[in-house]
């Protein structure tokens, strides 16, 4: 993987983790549209770099929220992520390799996003009662409802931003809330993920041989050096990404970003059925 590359994923990556457009689904067209890697080895490290790259959006997110976040004297903050992240860690260890091998296709991916954006088009009209403005006021029975929710972005190209922010606006959390304690629970749900693929799972090489994450990215220097640049692009354009939803979805809601969705469902389905993707 190039430097050129990896900066452009990762702009894809810092742009759409954090908006509820799916970020699966751009990578997918980002990976075609780059298409370079040629041996299993390297088609391994771009899968892995897309995800390890989210340590830097990861970072984005605590320095954004950084009182919330080195706040040690409130440790119900701390005690409702995690048991908001507990069925995604307990069904993504079970399942996700599953899910990944039986619905991980353009296909799949395009109508998640169009469900997806109709879904965001009324979103504001099903749910209109919101009685929680503040984290404070979260239980955790409420937390684990929107980490129960946040397991349906397991399916390809439904969007762990969106799957959370529905969640908490069903659970009568105002969309700017919902929207930040997506933000919030983000952080131990990537963390988890990133560290699965740096130092769990196996990755496929070349000639049957497997690896882990770390020797992926320590294999060449070009690898580091991507991962390196990777995280720091991807924290930086998160934290514009993210400045820019909040300030946004107090104007505008979420109606844009369902028409954007749709959009880019069709587009992924015109490039299916035409032979562009394959199915």
């Amino acid at each position: 993987m190039t430097i050129t590359e990896a900066i452009i994923t990762a702009i894809v990556e810092g742009l759409t983790e954090f908006l509820p457009v799916s970020s699966t689904g751009h990578m997918i067209i980002t990976e075609h549209l780059l298409g370079t890697a040629t041996t299993e080895t390297e088609r391994s490290f771009t899968n892995l770099f897309t995800v390890v790259i989210q340590l830097g959006a990861i970072l984005a997110v605590v320095v954004l929220y950084h009182k919330k976040f080195f706040q040690f004297n409130r440790w119900q903050f701390y005690a409702k992520l995690v048991v908001g992240v507990i069925p995604a860690l307990i069904l993504g260890y079970l399942f996700a390799d599953k899910i990944d091998e039986l619905l991980f296709n353009p296909t799949t991916v395009a109508i998640a996003l169009l469900a997806g954006g109709i879904i965001l088009l009324v979103i504001d009209n099903i749910f209109k009662v919101h009685t929680i403005e503040k984290e404070e006021n979260l239980s955790f029975g409420k937390s684990f409802i929107i980490g129960c929710w946040q397991v349906i972005s397991m399916v390809p190209g439904v969007s762990r931003s969106a799957a959370t922010i529905i969640g908490g606006m069903q659970q009568k959390l105002t969309r700017n809330l919902a929207a930040e304690f997506s933000f919030f629970l983000a952080v131990p749900t990537m963390f988890a993920a990133t560290a699965y693929s740096l130092f769990l799972k196996d990755w496929q090489g070349d000639n049957g041989a497997t690896h882990n994450g770390i020797e992926l990215v320590t294999a060449t220097k070009e690898n580091t050096i991507a991962f390196i640049v990777g995280n720091i692009v991807a924290f930086v354009v998160a934290i514009l990404a993210i400045r820019f939803f909040i300030g946004f979805l107090k104007k505008h809601g979420f109606r844009i970003f369902g028409i954007y969705r749709i959009i880019v469902g069709i587009v992924l389905l015109i490039l299916i059925f035409t032979g562009v993707l394959g199915k």
